[in-house]
């Protein structure tokens, strides 16, 4: 539910207000669309939440939106090598993000150091306000994990894999019932906490091990290749816990995967090559930078859209009997099939990609 509050004043961070409840001898606050301050959770506990508080920013047009993880010139070298070259990036908090990058090149370095399973050599690493070096205890409480390795205990049930858990993040005895509910029911395992965790398929043991990374309620979750080695259906069914899980919690997501299709449902990309940050940004920005739409075209006048294209400067290609063109925009594409529908037979759009992205960013296929 989002509201915006007109108000006067530059560069002001407000006070927290009370929408429900307002103090006595304030006026409600009043909502415009066309005001400049929104209303925004931020870092508000859940009982805050339900109550209607909200913390307001000024920000001109925009929403400030919380920094979750804050890296800065972060290094960490083994002896000689370097295996991440002084990076920074933030992830924002309620978002989801993807840090891509081919093998060796420094991304499961960043993400062991990030869950306190590796030292920083130099830098700042943060999560939710906390140093991951100084304040070990705090960040492991602030996440969860998902390793692409299982590591679920075979000879358990679902629930005393989940219980056995609540026990490692000392949430509270008499929550630990309703936490396992809550997290098995979102990924539509409720009516299997008592199988034993060696009867259930692949992509149900990756969905326990999503549930056991959620039954302390982190405000981050890592998933490392969450659906590596499942087939499309499960991998997609996956996803749909992951984002329903996103969503009803706000929570941060940091993921990641050699699929890059999954990464297109991202809020922003990291690629990381050879140590070093080589590309961040939204999926759309990144496949406007570095890819083209590619235009598939059968004609009854080949003749005249050759010279056509030619004419328009077109880069274009012949296969077959199909003209294989690169669109600089949508608009171009439109122009084209508009000024040649009298004589196209058949045509196909192919949108650029970011497994393209990351080839012409890289030079090599991310599975590599």
């Amino acid at each position: 539910m989002n509201f915006f509050l007109r108000a006067a004043g530059t560069r002001n961070i407000l006070r927290n207000v009370n929408l429900a409840n307002p103090p006595a001898g304030r006026r409600k606050p009043k909502f415009s669309p066309d005001s400049h301050v929104i209303l925004v959770k931020f870092g508000i506990p859940s009982e805050s939440r339900d109550k209607g508080i909200y913390q307001q920013h000024k920000i001109g047009e925009t929403c400030l939106v919380s920094k979750i993880i804050e890296v800065r010139n972060f290094t960490k070298t083994y002896g000689d090598q370097v295996a991440v070259d002084n990076i920074s990036f933030d992830v924002d908090e309620g978002s989801i993000f993807a840090f891509l990058g081919p093998n060796g090149a420094g991304k499961t370095t960043t993400i062991n150091t990030l869950c306190t399973i590796l030292e920083k050599t130099t830098g700042s690493l943060k999560i939710a306000g906390h140093d991951v070096n100084t304040d070990q205890a705090k960040v492991r409480r602030d996440i969860g994990i998902v390793f692409q390795e299982s590591t679920l205990d075979n000879n358990l049930t679902v629930e005393e894999n989940l219980r056995l858990h609540c026990d490692f993040y000392n949430v509270p005895r008499e929550d630990v019932r309703e936490r396992i509910g809550f997290s098995l029911d979102l990924v539509g395992l409720l009516d299997w906490q008592k199988a034993m965790v060696k009867s259930l398929s692949g992509g149900m043991k990756r969905r326990v091990e999503i549930a056991r990374g959620l039954v302390h309620f982190p405000k981050v979750l890592f998933l490392d290749e969450p659906t590596t080695g499942l087939d499309p259906q499960t991998r997609a069914n996956i996803w749909d816990y992951i984002c329903t899980v996103q969503k009803q919690k706000n929570m941060t997501i940091f993921m990641t995967t050699h699929y890059m299709d999954e990464a297109e449902i991202c809020d922003k990309v990291a690629i990381i090559d050879h140590g070093k940050i080589v590309a961040f940004d939204t999926p759309s920005h990144l496949k406007r930078l570095h890819t083209s739409d590619i235009v598939k075209i059968k004609t009854s006048a080949r003749d005249e859209l050759r010279e056509y294209l030619r004419t328009k400067d077109f880069s274009f290609t012949e296969a077959g009997d199909m003209f294989v063109v690169h669109s600089r925009s949508i608009g171009e594409t439109l122009d084209l099939l508009s000024q040649r529908k009298d004589s196209i037979t058949d045509f196909e759009v192919h949108k650029g990609t970011l497994n393209e992205v990351f080839i012409a960013i890289t030079g090599k296929e991310i599975r590599k």
